[in-house]
């Protein structure tokens, strides 16, 4: 009796479909901005202002402006996932340049120093939640 091996190369999982990273980008989106009205409304709780040239930012500001940024941040994705060489990467790189970016407003803001800060760890509250979901998508 004789076997044969075979030697055929073992398979490749699929790289994940643009709907599935739309899919999972999306519920990040909900996610960080479910949360980052949260942490607007705790902010304010405690005392923190968010009171940015004399005009209060409410929580659904929050919640608005995470959904906005995280569309155009998924548009990158898409955009990485079909023509980066390693998409996965660029999209961490890329992304956490953006978060850094995004602090320059706040910086540059007519606010108090607090809420500066408060600010900024909002864009990272969102950050945290949504790059990693993101990036678990990319090949």
């Amino acid at each position: 009796m004789t076997s044969t091996a075979s030697l055929a190369a073992p398979a490749r999982p699929a790289a994940p479909t643009v709907g599935s990273l739309l899919l999972a980008g999306s519920a990040a989106t909900v996610a960080a901005a479910a949360t980052t009205a949260l942490v607007a409304v705790a902010g304010q709780a405690v005392g923190i202002s968010t009171a940015v040239s004399g005009a209060s930012i409410p929580p659904s500001g929050f919640a608005v402006l995470t959904v906005i940024f995280s569309v155009l941040g998924l548009g990158i994705a898409a955009l990485l996932r079909r023509f980066a060489r390693n998409p996965r990467t660029a999209w961490v790189r890329t992304t956490i340049a953006l978060t850094v970016l995004s602090f320059v407003p706040d910086v540059l803001a007519d606010a108090t120093v607090a809420t500066k800060v408060f600010l900024m760890v909002t864009h990272v509250v969102a950050a945290a939640i949504v790059i990693p979901a993101v990036a678990r998508r990319l090949s």
